[in-house]
This record gives C-alpha cells, structure tokens and sequence, in this order.
C-alpha cells in the first residue's frame, strides 16, 4: 500500500498570555492509499490540532518549530508545510477535505445552505475538471448530495439559512460539503456531534460506503470506541500530544499494550454490567509546563526513573503494533 499522508516529528505550540503551550510534542503519523485510519484519545490530548496542522489551518498563534528534528507533513509527497495558498487551495477544493466537529461554526450564518454547497461543488469541480459546470448540474449535485446524507427535503434545506436547521442537519450539511471535495482524504472530527444515534449510525455508514466506492482514505477522530472498532483498518491512540500505540484496529481493542490505553478502555461503561467503570487517577499535562518526560508518567502505576527523564521512542511489538513505552524496550 502506497502512503497518501506521513507526519513526522510534527510540534505545534500555541502563544497564549500566559507563555507557551507545548501542544504537539513530536506526533509521527501515516495514513496509506485507500485506508481506514481510527483516532482515539480524551479531550485535549491533541487529535484535532494534529488534523488541523495537516490542513494548514492552525490558528494565527499556533507555532510549528523548525528546529531540529524539522517536522514534516508529506501530502502525496508533497511537503505541505512549504506550499505556497494557491497550492494548498488547489488540495483542499480537489483532494482533501475536513468535517469539522462544531456544525454552528462551520457555515456561514448570513448565506442560504444551497448558496454554500452550491459553491463548494463549483469550485471543487472547476478545480478538477478546469471548467465550472452549469447552475442546473451544480444544484442538481447539491441536491442529490444532501439526500445521501439523510436529510428530509433537501430543496427546502437549500432555500433555509444554518440557523434555521438544528445541530444535526447542520452538522449533515458540513458533511455533505466535505463529501464533495474529498476525492482521496477525509478528516471526519467526532463526525457524530449533534446526531442522535440512529442518525449517527446512518451517517457512519454513509461515510465507510462512500469511501470505499471511491477508494478514499478517512481519518475519524472519535471517542466513541465502538465507532472507531467499526469503521477502521488500523487505530493510533494518542496523549498529551503524541501517539502512545498504534496497530491493526482489532489488535488494539484485543490487547492494549500501553497503561494510557489500558486505562482508556477499562474507563468504558459496560452494558453488561460488573460494577462501575475505573477512572484514570490524574489528570492531563498542563501544556504550559508539560513533563520533562513521558507525559503520561504522573498517572502511571508503572513508571520507572527513565520514563520522568525522557520521552520514549516508539518500540516495535510486532509486524502492526508499536507502542510508546519503555515497559517494551526490550
């Protein structure tokens, strides 16, 4: 399998009043041609801020270090952090899009619905094809395209304003868009937000079919483990601002290796029971002053000295699974 995106070293900090917070901590990442990649992790533990970067869509304060190890982020083979506006529009009209996890802010409230789907077909056909289609083949798309995201009278939804629409049309909308121009990735965060769950299970199906009929690869962020074991090929799982494991999806689910991802899923209420589910003792790292080492050491049972000195590399388990701890140096 050929590698469509490969992250490396990849460090983002964030300028804030208070200092410098030390997000992004030397992420290494690879998504092959055609595949199904998972992301899990609790909440501000970086998954969204790793996407954001790949997109070159980080906020006007984020900082990508360049010092040495250089971070690098290989979009087929092109390096995404040296291409010029016009090149990166050119991807993400024609090539990569991004579901993002906040519907509300993702449209723009003073146009209808049609007027922006509409504009993104446009532009992402003209950016493929090299000429603009008509408005009748353009708004026919745009209809056809918010039917396969399960929304009810989609002419009605294009004369409506976001407002107009609740969270979860909204966030089908935001979908729909991203359907559009996705022609080789799609970065789906938390894809489910605002559906309730049989929407959701719909909207999870449209996705897997959609990406396997056009051979597209997909990157879900999810907290839903469930979502995640459906859905993908292999599975990274990530903390305080790097990957801790990462191997096949059922292998991961089978036989957590890492003490992050251990706890992560016994954290996990059961529908058969057996008592209520165990936390995870701490708390995440402050960004601000982040551990020296491990981030992950101040709430592991079984930290040892070198893991409050240094970061651990990844160590390769076998052929599919590699885990960030020194519990497997050997």
């Amino acid at each position: 399998m050929d590698t469509l995106l490969e992250v490396a070293n990849l460090r983002v900090n964030f300028r804030v009043y208070g200092g410098v917070l030390k997000v992004l901590d030397g992420v290494n990442f690879k998504v092959g041609e055609g595949e199904k990649i998972g992301l899990l992790g609790e909440t501000g533990c970086g998954k969204t801020t790793t996407m954001k970067a790949v997109m070159r869509i980080l906020a006007s304060n984020a900082i990508i270090p360049m010092s040495s190890p250089r971070s690098t982020i290989f979009y087929q083979k092109k390096d995404v952090l040296s291409l010029g506006i016009r090149q990166l529009q050119r991807i993400r009209r024609s090539s990569m899009s991004m579901i993002f996890q906040d519907p509300t802010a993702s449209l723009n409230p003073v146009f209808k619905v049609g007027t922006q789907l509409m504009d993104v077909i446009k532009y992402s056909e003209s950016e493929i094809s090299g000429k603009s289609p008509s408005k009748e083949e353009t708004r026919q798309r745009a209809l056809n395209i918010l039917k396969e995201v399960a929304l009810p009278d989609p002419e009605r939804i294009m004369e409506n304003y976001p407002i107009q629409l609740s969270g979860g049309m909204r966030q089908r909308v935001c979908i729909a868009m991203a359907l559009v121009s996705a022609r080789t990735l799609l970065i789906a965060d938390e894809p489910g937000t605002s559906l309730d769950v049989t929407i959701q299970d719909q909207i999870l199906r449209l996705l897997k079919e959609s990406v396997e009929d056009r051979g597209t690869s997909i990157i879900l962020i999810s907290h839903a483990l469930g979502t995640v074991k459906g859905l993908a090929d292999r599975t990274y799982v990530m903390y305080g601002g790097s990957m801790v494991e990462v191997a096949r999806t059922e292998d991961v689910f089978s036989k957590p290796l890492h003490p992050y991802t251990q706890g992560l899923f016994k954290a996990v209420p059961k529908l058969t029971g057996g008592g209520i589910p165990e936390g995870i003792q701490g708390k995440v790292p402050d960004y601000l002053n982040p551990p020296r080492g491990c981030r992950f050491s101040p709430r592991c049972t079984h930290t040892m000295g070198i893991c409050e000195k240094n970061l651990p590399p990844s160590f390769r388990v076998d052929e599919s699974h590699e885990v960030a701890c020194f519990l497997y140096k050997e």
